[in-house]
């Protein structure tokens, strides 16, 4: 896909990025995906397809990065890599993202390595845990965990893998940590996509198909209506500009098996967004797909 900006990113600020996702768990984590492929910042180097807590669910997340790529006309230029198929807990293995992963943080390139992670931290903290070296050598985001907050509903991302969460925040310092308190807040209506993503190519109808039913489904009961919350955007939106949002260096919370948080177990210090500017994220988005597929009829 030949890009249609009129502007480039300087080499020296690019970044190179491995996006971890549970593609088909909800309907957000597709509009980070599109996001960071359509960055001039961001060269995405791969996608790991994560597990959801469902049997057979990380094929499910593979299928759906497929479709996304195909859908902008990138199959087969960016690499797609199933991952562990359940918890950390349930037994390592050597899924291909794992050894993708690995590979990448210790190949010699002195471009800057972020690991965007969208779901439960399984694949990142196998690789770690297989070969620790990676740590040094990647600045991990992570949309998940109630952060310094206690709050009572039980966080989705960090509850599907609580060991693996557990592991990554005791060891990585390198680590900036996005949670519910701020990912919730990345709020748009869905009449908003009808008219800002829905027109603009196949992957434009994809989004807002995808998202409405998801929506309508059983699955989503928790949701209000005709609003969506992008909890996953925030993951890109930090990587191409870390200013952004406000943050604190902290202390990482120990996360307890109802997924609330808790301190003073020892873990490194790392970067906690307490809020991010939504109309940053959002507009970027939004503009990005309008440059590239605002002439693109083939939805139509």
């Amino acid at each position: 896909m030949k890009s249609k900006f009129l502007f480039d990113v300087p080499q020296e600020k690019k970044l190179r990025v491995i996006i971890d996702t549970d593609a088909a768990c909800e309907a957000d984590d597709p509009f980070a995906i599109v996001q960071a492929l359509l960055s001039p910042k961001l060269m995405v180097k791969g996608i790991l397809a994560e597990h959801f807590a469902v049997e057979g669910s990380v094929q499910r997340s593979y299928d759906e990065v497929c479709t996304i790529l195909k859908a902008m006309e990138l199959d087969g230029e960016v690499p797609v890599f199933m991952g562990e198929k359940g918890a950390m807990d349930m037994g390592e293995s050597s899924s291909p993202a794992v050894e993708f992963l690995i590979k990448e943080a210790l190949r010699d390139d002195p471009v800057p390595l972020f690991v965007l992670c969208q779901g439960a931290i399984t694949n990142v903290a196998v690789a770690v845990k297989k070969c620790p070296e990676v740590l040094d050598r990647m600045t991990i985001v992570w949309i998940g965990t109630h952060g310094l907050a206690r709050v009572p509903w039980r966080e989705f991302n960090s509850g599907n893998d609580v060991a693996a969460a557990n592991f990554i925040l005791s060891h990585a310092r390198n680590l900036w940590l996005v949670p519910s308190s701020v990912y919730a807040t990345i709020t748009v209506g869905l009449a908003e996509l009808q008219q800002k993503v829905y027109p603009y190519g196949k992957i434009g109808r994809h989004l807002f198909e995808n998202m409405i039913a998801y929506n309508n489904s059983p699955g989503a009961g928790w949701t209000k209506g005709e609003s969506w919350s992008l909890g996953d955007s925030p993951a890109i939106a930090v990587a191409l500009n870390p200013d952004c949002g406000h943050y604190v260096e902290h202390e990482a919370p120990f996360i307890e098996e109802d997924t609330s948080s808790s301190f003073g177990k020892g873990n490194p210090v790392i970067r906690i967004y307490t809020d991010i500017d939504s109309r940053y994220i959002l507009e970027d988005f939004f503009a990005k797909l309008q440059i590239n597929f605002g002439s693109d009829k083939s939805a139509e």
